[in-house]
């Protein structure tokens, strides 16, 4: 299976937080799944390192380098993607989140989140 972590999901990988759901590890330790994490994750991580969010304990470069040495796959952002955030339902406002939907809807990919909101979108989106 392909999957795309939102980034939530990838920061919980990174620190290998305990508080990750166990179904959400199984995924991605799975070596039959494909993981992806979003250009836009790296820059919404990179946002938020910037300006101090607490919650943002690491910096861009160095998510960039864990996902890279971890066989995560980058999946850049494309025109499409951005213009297809436009046809979304407006369930979920944050930009980052919205353009992670579309990239797992137009790919496809299955999005792994712990965003009840960004379940709304699809069937296609695993709630952990």
């Amino acid at each position: 299976m392909n999957i795309l972590v939102d980034t939530h999901v990838a920061l919980w990988a990174i620190a290998d937080s305990p508080g990750m759901p166990a179904g959400a590890r199984n995924l991605i330790l799975d070596s039959q799944n494909s993981i992806f994490v979003s250009a836009a994750s790296v820059w919404e991580i990179a946002i938020k390192h910037s300006i101090g969010k607490r919650n943002m304990p690491i910096s861009a470069r160095e998510a960039l380098r864990y996902f890279r040495e971890s066989g995560y796959f980058i999946l850049q952002v494309s025109a499409e993607h951005a213009a297809f955030v436009e046809t979304l339902p407006p369930y979920h406002k944050d930009p980052f989140d919205r353009m992670l939907v579309a990239q797992a809807l137009l790919e496809p990919l299955r999005l792994l989140t712990h965003d009840q909101e960004l379940a709304k979108y699809s069937d296609t989106i695993i709630l952990v």
